[in-house]
């Protein structure tokens, strides 16, 4: 009886162990297998544009003057700016579109040679930024601070106040570019476009404005003698680029 049940136990023995090599070692471990590979996919881009018509405008006015003493540059100075802003007012802009951007008093210097430089005076500056919020506007206000005493006018840009639409339609046109292109890929691979897997956007940037040259003070003097200074709008072009990937579905064999 014993020398059959260790028979027995024998004849088992190497049967077992051949079952259990013939299990993967995934499974004996009770790892997961290894995930099946993604399916095939197209990625483009797309660039869309759009173009908008400028409604406001940024200007830069400067009223400089010279005295003997700081005190007396900067009196000066003040009278002049008071005028301009006067003006300002009076062709339309309102005071809250008015901001004192800079103002500087500095000594000039004249040099003789051999001898130390010696201050010969005071210049005093005063900048105003003007913000104008109808471009029909914007030839007469440059007429009236020139008239005021303004003797350089620089920065002057226009942009406009609201790109949400024109943002969105260039959003559209660059996705229907992007399809367009994976379509023809897609095609020319003997397959088709399948379902949408991803689409992201790069951050819109603002809209560059369209600045002007500024005026010099012997430039706003020979303005001043003038006809009306025309100003024209032009447009500013707003870009959307974008990234989408769809499902590739290839062709039947």
């Amino acid at each position: 009886m014993h020398s059959f049940i260790r028979d027995a136990a024998l004849s088992v023995a190497p049967f077992l162990a051949v079952s259990l090599a013939a299990v993967p070692l995934s499974a004996q471990s009770g790892m997961p297998g290894a995930p099946p590979p993604p399916p095939p996919s197209i990625a483009t881009s797309g660039v869309g544009e759009t173009s908008v018509v400028p409604d406001r405008a940024m200007l830069s006015v400067a009223v400089e003057s010279q005295g003997q003493t700081a005190a007396a540059a900067g009196a000066e100075n003040a009278k002049l700016q008071a005028h301009v802003i006067d003006a300002v007012k009076a062709a339309g802009v309102a005071a809250a579109q008015i901001r004192t951007s800079g103002y500087n008093v500095y000594p000039e210097y004249a040099q003789t040679s051999g001898k130390a430089p010696r201050v010969t005076g005071y210049r005093a500056q005063n900048t105003l930024q003007l913000e104008i919020r109808n471009l029909e506007s914007v030839g007469k206000v440059i007429d009236a601070v020139l008239a005021a005493g303004a003797t350089n006018l620089s920065a002057l840009s226009l942009y406009a106040s609201n790109t949400d639409a024109a943002r969105r339609e260039a959003l559209q046109k660059a996705v229907a570019k992007a399809r367009a292109d994976a379509e023809v890929a897609a095609t020319a691979a003997g397959g088709s476009l399948g379902s949408l897997l991803e689409l992201t956007t790069e951050p819109f940037g603002v809209p560059q404005p369209i600045m002007i040259r500024g005026m010099s003070t012997g430039m706003a003097m020979d303005a001043r003698m003038a006809a009306p200074t025309p100003v024209e709008s032009g447009e500013i072009t707003v870009n959307a680029v974008v990234h989408v990937r769809w499902q590739f579905v290839p062709g039947q064999r």
